[in-house]
């Protein structure tokens, strides 16, 4: 079956093709996912919402992508959206402890679960601190670091993926490596 074919299938919601989809897709959503966010159960969530969205929005695919480029953008904008949300609470629940009001501690903390078989550090506490650093830059310069670094994509792949110029991609991951290496000496030299 080609692409085309599959595509057409998806768009008439056949169950075997949703099936299929799943089966070629939810392990490399959820390692894209488990990359921007290190936490088993909110990256689950994500890589959910994502193939919600995939099944809502095939429809409106119009094929001047593959698939799979198409999957990978909805994707990475489902965890960039998800980042967004989680940084507004915390910035509410400051808000709220400089006002009095205290906000309940969340149990879970966000760092605590770093299981990523890309990240290949010698204790948690160095993946734990070079998340937040990653999670510092810039959405795009995020976007293509750990599309690149973590889920080992091609600058063509990631051009195709966030629909940017490939020149871009790469002055994008030139500044991205440029400011986690600031992030990380500031963290260091603070940190002694």
């Amino acid at each position: 079956m080609t692409e085309d074919e599959f595509i057409e299938k998806l768009k008439r919601h056949n169950a075997s093709a949703y099936a299929r989809l799943l089966d070629d897709f939810q392990q490399k959503v959820f390692a894209t996912c488990i990359s921007f966010v290190p936490s088993k159960e909110d990256a689950e969530d994500i890589a959910q919402e994502v193939f919600v969205e995939v099944f809502n929005s095939i429809g409106t695919f119009k094929g001047n992508s593959k698939l799979s480029t198409w999957i990978y953008r909805i994707t990475t904008n489902k965890c960039l959206e998800f980042i967004r949300k989680r940084n507004t609470k915390k910035r509410f629940g400051f808000m709220q402890s400089l006002l009095g009001h205290e906000m309940p501690l969340d149990k879970s903390h966000y760092f605590t679960e770093v299981n990523h078989p890309g990240v290949i550090l010698e204790n948690k506490e160095k993946s734990d601190i070079l998340f937040y650093a990653i999670n510092q830059l810039p959405n795009a310069q995020k976007v293509v670091f750990i599309l690149h670094k973590i889920d080992g994509k091609s600058y063509q792949e990631i051009s195709d993926i966030i629909e940017k110029s490939f020149s871009s991609v790469e002055s994008l991951m030139f500044r991205a490596k440029k400011n986690l290496r600031t992030l990380l000496e500031n963290f260091y030299k603070n940190n002694k």
